[in-house]
């Protein structure tokens, strides 16, 4: 039986709570938030063998887990981490990893060493139709993938205690809190590195009328971001978060020589396109006026209830969490690792850099000069 320690006890440590109590063989064991309300929430959800604490470093002493799973806000990730690692228990992290590279770095130097797992909770990943459009075009269904595009309409961002969220200085901005998901996602599909990074936004609707501590927050709500890869395929992120009057909120399209797949969330379809051979010419060219020709599959994605039940990420915390724990079990390597968390915020960093200076980023290039 895996005892789980939960480190931030808010929306996402209670989600987490609720789904590893959908696996057999773990219990939560304990509970550490510094804030008694959602520290108390919490622990009437892990049930009574759990234990609350204040401070991670008790728990950590207590030796009542032998898994961290670490859901406190973003500003505090990299202090945390630097505490938990050297016990050399397994960790997931929620994204992002930490706030800066800088700070990411920091975290993968100190992992250094260790045998037990720190898996990157990409929990996007796992959402089943996305986790089918991934497989499918890993396979080649659609040829060689040339673009992707992500569309991500949404709410505005939750109430956090502390109204932590509404600053980027605490997030590290919505092109790293939020959209790390999507930058992970873009280099998973395509197989690539990103190369050049461009993105277009602004804080246009939301929290523009909330004032914290005399502060307004700069939290950006809107943006297209485009990525280039050192493969050859470009990739979109188009954001917005005044839109939850959308059909899906999440819609991903992935486009290669000999089709298309698309996704979506919560609709939970993919629709597999294949071009027609026959309409292909000899340079691969299409003639003009057959793309009725084209075939569509559209292929509905059952997701079990109680897992849909618990929690907001279309099932994929409860998926994440069941390969993270076959990977505890198995002793293998995580299949989000340190370093898929660092590039997301790479990327997320460069887009939040380009919407300021209205100019694209080098990715080489900046890679270089921090060397």
């Amino acid at each position: 039986m895996l005892r789980y320690g939960i480190i931030g006890s808010g929306n996402m440590g209670q989600e987490h709570i609720n789904n590893i109590r959908l696996l057999p063989g773990t219990i939560v064991s304990a509970v550490c938030d510094g804030n008694q309300a959602m520290r108390e929430a919490a622990l009437a959800l892990a049930g009574r063998q759990a234990k609350g604490f204040t401070d991670h470093r008790a728990m950590m002493a207590s030796g009542l887990v032998d898994v961290i799973v670490l859901a406190s806000p973003n500003q505090t990730h990299t202090d945390i981490l630097l505490d938990v690692l050297p016990a050399d228990l397994p960790v997931l992290a929620e994204k992002p990893l930490c706030i800066t590279s800088a700070d990411c770095r920091q975290v993968i130097a100190a992992a250094a060493g260790r045998s037990a797992p720190v898996w990157v909770a990409m929990e996007y990943r796992y959402m089943p139709p996305v986790a089918r459009l991934i497989d499918e075009v890993a396979k080649g269904t659609v040829g060689t993938l040339k673009m992707l595009s992500i569309r991500e309409h949404r709410y505005p961002f939750l109430a956090k205690v502390g109204d932590w969220n509404r600053f980027a200085r605490n997030t590290g901005g919505t092109m790293v809190e939020k959209c790390c998901h999507f930058f992970d996602l873009m280099r998973m599909i395509t197989g690539a590195e990103a190369t050049r990074v461009y993105a277009s936004g602004s804080q246009a609707v939301n929290h523009l009328d909330e004032i914290y501590g005399g502060e307004t927050p700069d939290i950006i709500d809107n943006s297209y971001t485009i990525v280039d890869f050192d493969n050859g395929v470009r990739a979109m992120l188009d954001l917005c978060m005044f839109a939850e009057a959308s059909r899906d909120q999440e819609e991903i399209s992935a486009v290669g020589d000999r089709g298309k797949i698309e996704c979506g969330v919560p609709s939970s379809i993919v629709t597999i396109g294949r071009r027609n051979p026959d309409t292909l010419s000899n340079d691969g060219g299409h003639h003009p006026g057959h793309g009725g020709d084209a075939r569509l599959d559209r292929i509905p994605i059952p997701v079990d209830p109680k897992v849909l039940a618990a929690g907001n990420h279309f099932g994929s915390t409860f998926y994440q969490h069941k390969k993270f724990f076959e990977a505890i079990k198995s002793g293998s390597a995580p299949e989000v690792t340190l370093e898929d968390g660092l590039k997301a915020v790479v990327i997320g960093e460069a887009a939040e850099q380009s919407i300021r200076s209205g100019q694209p980023v080098d990715l080489r290039a900046a890679a270089e000069q921090a060397a």
